[in-house]
């Protein structure tokens, strides 16, 4: 094919796709695809190793605690060095919920285990315990949209987990309505290089058809510049994200 392809590595697809996270890689082709832009998807469970030359994107979803410690072994021992090394070369990547916290400094649970994490983002994430309020419900943050001006981001949250920035990373956005890292800060999410972790479900970029383009050109970028990407009709998405903002 000629012309540019988005080559995406889907992390763990079965175990963490917790509130239709898959949704955002049919988001991704979609946009792609209208656009005649190729795409191909590679999916990667238990024991597949990540070859980070190979990809322009790097996705993984949110999963419950359980889901969380059977993958996290294997992250270690088989894509967190891949993912460091692809990210630290400019691949753009995508972490929602559980894969947020566990692409993280460590995720200390409600019981007091801890869980290291891969270490993309300079953050760690701790459960209060199980007596304190899960942060749940319809968020709204503000983003500061590339090329000036601030958006709203808008979807659904629901973890235990507070997460708390270190320096090395600085908020994706600021929450109007939610609790986002952790209820205290306004914080919502983390920005690394071309890495973006977020605690928003919903699924996330149908319903931010802005964000959903940033990450296809940050992605487009290391491999072929800045590609222009032409308007698609986004009438469907710009009706969920209102409906969205309504329910705040």
């Amino acid at each position: 094919m000629s012309g540019p392809v988005l080559r995406v590595a889907h992390l763990y697809p079965r175990l963490m796709n917790i509130y239709g996270d898959r949704g955002n890689i049919m988001c991704l082709r979609h946009r792609c695809e209208a656009r005649g832009i190729g795409f191909e998807l590679t999916e990667l469970g238990l024991r597949d190793r990540l070859d980070p030359a190979s990809c322009d994107l790097i996705f993984a979803g949110g999963a419950q605690d359980r889901e969380q410690r059977v993958v996290v072994d294997d992250l270690l021992a088989t894509k967190a060095a891949a993912v460091r090394e692809a990210v630290e070369a400019d691949v753009a990547l995508l972490a929602v919920c559980g894969a947020y916290q566990l692409f993280g400094r460590y995720y200390r649970e409600a019981s007091g285990a801890e869980l290291p994490g891969a270490g993309v983002f300079d953050l760690h994430t701790e459960n209060p315990g199980e007596g304190a309020r899960r942060c749940i419900g319809n968020i709204v943050a503000e983003w500061e949209a590339p090329g000036g001006g601030t958006s709203t981001i808008v979807g659904f949250e629901n973890h235990g987990g507070r997460t708390r920035l270190g320096p090395g990373a600085r908020p994706l956005a600021r929450v109007r309505s939610g609790f986002g890292n952790n209820g205290e800060d306004g914080t919502e999410g983390a920005v690394y290089r071309n890495a973006i972790g977020t605690y928003i479900h919903g699924s996330l970029l149908p319903k931010n058809p802005a964000l959903a383009d940033h990450v296809i050109r940050l992605a487009l970028r290391r491999r072929y510049g800045d590609v222009e990407l032409a308007a698609i009709d986004d009438r469907a998405e710009q009706r969920a994200h209102a409906a969205a903002l309504r329910l705040r």
